[in-house]
């Protein structure tokens, strides 16, 4: 039997209102190749769900692994900041910020916000997307209207540049149209009872091609990935390093995206999307084994010195929740005076475990083995 053909946008110049509306047809999402990578997908993120849950100090990963996500899915948009700068930023008490830390740091919130509502909500709705990227931009803007005329463009750095590659759908009500379709396929599994992890990349897909919002939809749609397997279920908190995957294979995701547009290459996409779930869940298993691992042989070789500390389980746990630390983070636990704080992050310091570091007339206490392990 012949494949149905996927209606492709025929002019990328035009706006895409007839993008077709979701389920795909079958045997564009069931085919071998893809039920193997399916297979492969979730073997991994199932061995990195069940690590993680195991682990007794969430905050590890809340503050490590989400901000490494944050500051990688930035990059992709072209918005750097070094890691000096990001984890500094975070480790102040007072979010006062500007340029490249503050945006990175709105990415994870709005991370861990739609996580959040989605928790409490128990759904994806339009408000979902309309948080998130108003968390993401700062604003209050909401879709996009009418009025505008967005287009996609090749880069300035392209051979092609300024060419336009990709036209979204035009007009308030075809994108809340288009919304609500998407909407409807990820929250009914009954009607729609197709694999989390395909559902996942078709929905990522979709949401790219509404192109809802004026500008930020690629983060949005990045969180969007990550908030709706925790939603599912298949990771107990956000942690899926994702965004590594596609930086590194940047062209190829953008290439992805466009063949699904313009040749209804679904197959590509798809193998595509779910290699980067089976890699972003291996690397960031072994990335979490590597810091709990490192956590224990400094707290072994910590509470073997001389002069003992006071809790030094609760000590090491707080100073690998983040790669710097304050006195005032150790105060604020209830653990510790502001002397005794003082007193142990210097002695950490003279024990090669921190690297103190004072950054305009601050003093910062830099876990050293955590700040490597995440820089991998």
């Amino acid at each position: 039997m012949s494949m149905a053909r996927y209606q492709i946008n025929p002019d990328r110049t035009i706006p895409w209102n007839s993008l077709p509306p979701l389920p795909l047809e079958k045997e564009w999402y069931q085919t071998v190749e893809i039920l193997e990578n399916l297979g492969n997908a979730k073997a991994a993120l199932a061995r990195l769900h069940g690590r993680s849950a195991v682990i007794p100090n969430q905050g590890l990963l809340i503050n490590t692994i989400s901000l490494q996500e944050a500051k990688t899915s930035s990059e992709i948009e072209n918005i750097f900041t070094t890691d000096d700068d990001l984890y500094r930023s975070f480790s102040e008490d007072e979010k006062v910020l500007t340029g490249s830390a503050k945006e990175v740091l709105r990415y994870r919130e709005a991370l861990w916000k739609g996580y959040s509502y989605l928790q409490n909500k128990g759904k994806l709705d339009k408000d979902y997307f309309i948080k998130v990227f108003q968390e993401v931009k700062e604003t209050q803007d909401e879709i996009r209207p009418s009025f505008l005329n967005t287009t996609i463009k090749q880069g300035n750095t392209e051979p092609n540049s300024g060419q336009v590659i990709y036209t979204p759908p035009k007009g308030k009500s075809v994108i809340n149209e288009k919304l609500d379709n998407l909407i409807e396929f990820m929250n009914d599994d009954k009607k729609y009872p197709i694999d989390i992890l395909l559902k996942m990349a078709i929905g990522h897909f979709q949401f790219e091609a509404i192109h809802p919002f004026r500008d930020g939809n690629g983060r949005v749609g990045r969180i969007f990935n990550i908030n709706y397997l925790a939603h599912k279920g298949l990771l107990d908190v956000p942690i899926l390093y994702l965004s590594r995957y596609i930086l590194d294979h940047k062209e190829d995701y953008y290439l992805g995206l466009m063949g699904v547009s313009q040749r209804g290459n679904w197959n590509d996409w798809l193998l595509f999307m779910l290699r980067a779930i089976e890699n972003t869940a291996n690397d960031t298993f072994h990335k979490i084994n590597d810091i709990m691992e490192t956590q224990s042989a400094i707290l072994e070789f910590v509470s073997n010195d001389n002069r003992k500390f006071k809790s030094p389980e609760k000590l090491i746990e707080l100073i690998f929740t983040q790669p710097f630390t304050k006195v005032s983070h150790l105060v604020k636990s209830g653990l510790y005076s502001e002397n005794t704080a003082r007193d142990y992050l210097n002695r950490l310091t003279k024990l090669q475990v921190l690297e103190k570091k004072t950054i305009h007339g601050h003093h910062y206490y830099l876990n050293i083995e955590l700040y490597r392990i995440l820089g991998e």
